[in-house]
């Protein structure tokens, strides 16, 4: 964990109150999946919020305003500063996602589908990725994730665009590894158990879309879970959830919890 200052570069809006917050500074080291936590002005408890992107000095963050404290930060412009906690949370582990991972994200889980879908790219894996919104207008950085190559699946709940549904709906759709328009070839004496369409699965969006991705899914998989924070970092124990080995906090242990450790 870094406590650092932050200045904004840009902060635009990219879908219905989604805003795009690029931020410059000292960082620190980072992995796809950790969060950040910021001080707002007039607010008590800090914000956390999930990386979308990083550099050596750049931080891409995407938020939706829901209340008092995103609209005070879509408020903030070019130049205005944040006291910043970096390196949060503990991150996904791309080490276990074989060759053809799928990532899938919904709405403000999205953001950090960005930042893993590079690094695993960068590993030399070949990634797909599911994006779910409730209707057009909501939806964002599809073209920025067909831009790195991955086969980009986008769903709404209202049909207004994409696959009409949610994102289940989509992994359904997912060709299996053999079909004739599939890309994926079939190894050679290859039985149905391993026709699977991805290898890995990472995850991350509201708890109903997590349950419903992990009885759908059919391997194993990560999920980053999304809990009221007081402090960010442990000491206050608010974030506190039961797994198949203990409790743990959300914002320290997690907020990636292995799909065996998850009691629903």
């Amino acid at each position: 964990m870094v406590d650092t200052e932050l200045v904004v570069v840009t902060n635009r809006k990219i879908a219905k109150n989604t805003y795009e917050m690029v931020l410059s500074g000292k960082i620190g080291d980072m992995r796809p999946g950790q969060f950040v936590n910021l001080r707002l002005e007039g607010f008590y408890l800090r914000r956390p919020i999930s990386v979308c992107d990083y550099g050596e000095d750049r931080l891409t963050l995407i938020y939706k305003v829901v209340g008092r404290g995103t609209e005070h930060m879509a408020g903030l412009g070019e130049g205005a500063s944040l006291d910043v906690l970096t390196g949060l949370g503990n991150g996904y582990d791309t080490s276990v996602s074989g060759e053809r991972p799928l990532l899938i994200g919904g709405g403000a889980g999205v953001p950090p589908m960005y930042a893993l879908a590079k690094k695993l790219i960068s590993e030399g894996k070949s990634p797909a990725v599911i994006l779910g919104f409730n209707a057009k207008d909501e939806v964002f950085y599809e073209s920025e994730f067909k831009a790195l190559g991955l086969d980009t699946y986008v769903t709404t709940a209202d049909g207004s665009y994409g696959i009409r549904g949610f994102v289940t709906d989509a992994m359904d759709m997912l060709p299996l590894r053999g079909d004739p328009t599939s890309p994926l070839p079939l190894p050679a004496g290859a039985g149905r158990a391993e026709r699977k369409s991805y290898s890995y699965f990472y995850t991350c969006g509201p708890e109903p879309m997590l349950r419903a991705v992990y009885d759908k899914s059919v391997t194993s998989g990560q999920f980053s879970f999304e809990e009221r924070m007081g402090c960010g970092f442990g000491a206050c124990m608010g974030c506190t959830c039961r797994t198949k080995y203990g409790h743990k906090r959300i914002c320290r242990d997690g907020p990636v919890l292995v799909k065996e450790e998850i009691i629903w």
